[in-house]
């Protein structure tokens, strides 16, 4: 049997279903470049498929800083495994050899897909959590 030539397998190997999402339909990344903070707004699964997305728009963020900080909005985020972890510890890493260093500052609100990782790994004593946008820009942690 013949296969049409758009059809694709799953990153386990398995054949393409209909149930199963294309890549870019489990996260949306979008980058707001404001005056007073550059912000990476994302939502949907950070894991193994979708980090590289979310490192990529954090990478161009801080390369771009001209004394902006750099906000993370993951309040829209339903689900975030290591991968996302890692994504977001690389790029805070990235962020100390800046001049100016500020540490990341994450929006996290209540959403527990995304702050539990964070409190059991230790993230959030290196991270800078932010109950909204506006808080983050401001630079006044609430947690």
């Amino acid at each position: 049997m013949m296969k049409p030539a758009g059809d694709e397998l799953r990153p386990d190997g398995g054949q393409e279903t209909s149930g199963y999402p294309r890549q870019e339909q489990l996260i949306d990344v979008r980058r707001v470049d404001r005056p007073d903070a550059v912000v990476v707004a994302v939502s949907g699964a950070v894991d193994v498929l979708t980090a590289p997305r979310l490192r990529s728009a954090l990478a161009v963020a801080l390369e771009n800083l001209d004394g902006r900080p750099v906000v993370v909005d993951l309040v829209d985020v339903r689900f975030f495994g290591s991968p996302g972890l890692r994504a977001l510890a690389e790029s805070t890493e990235q962020a100390a050899t800046k001049p100016g260093f500020e540490p990341l500052r994450v929006v996290v609100d209540s959403n527990r897909p995304v702050l539990r990782p964070i409190e059991l790994t230790g993230y959030d004593a290196i991270l800078a959590l932010y109950d909204d946008v506006e808080e983050a820009v401001s630079g006044n942690p609430l947690h």
